[in-house]
């Protein structure tokens, strides 16, 4: 099964996350199938970044994102939650 979901990147206490397709037994910061966006939330308002296609491929292919990813894939407007 597939995932989508934050992994994490950038220095201590400088959070900074990729999205990315990931399948369920992978590691956090392991392997992935595709990166498909950004997420910075060290910015005000934070940043998020994402291949809208890709993300819609993923979906479509029956991918689960997580909460955290669905929350913020809602607030951009993007997925099955978004209507």
């Amino acid at each position: 099964m597939v995932k989508i979901r934050l992994q994490r990147a950038g220095a201590r206490n400088r959070p900074f996350y990729r999205i990315v397709a990931a399948h369920v037994e992978a590691k956090r910061d392991g392997r992935f199938l595709e990166i498909i966006g950004t997420y910075n939330p060290r910015l005000n308002p934070p940043k998020v970044d994402v291949k809208e296609d890709r993300v819609a491929h993923w979906l479509g292919v029956g991918a689960q994102p997580t909460q955290t990813v669905a929350r913020l894939l809602r607030k951009k407007g993007i997925g099955k939650e978004a209507a």
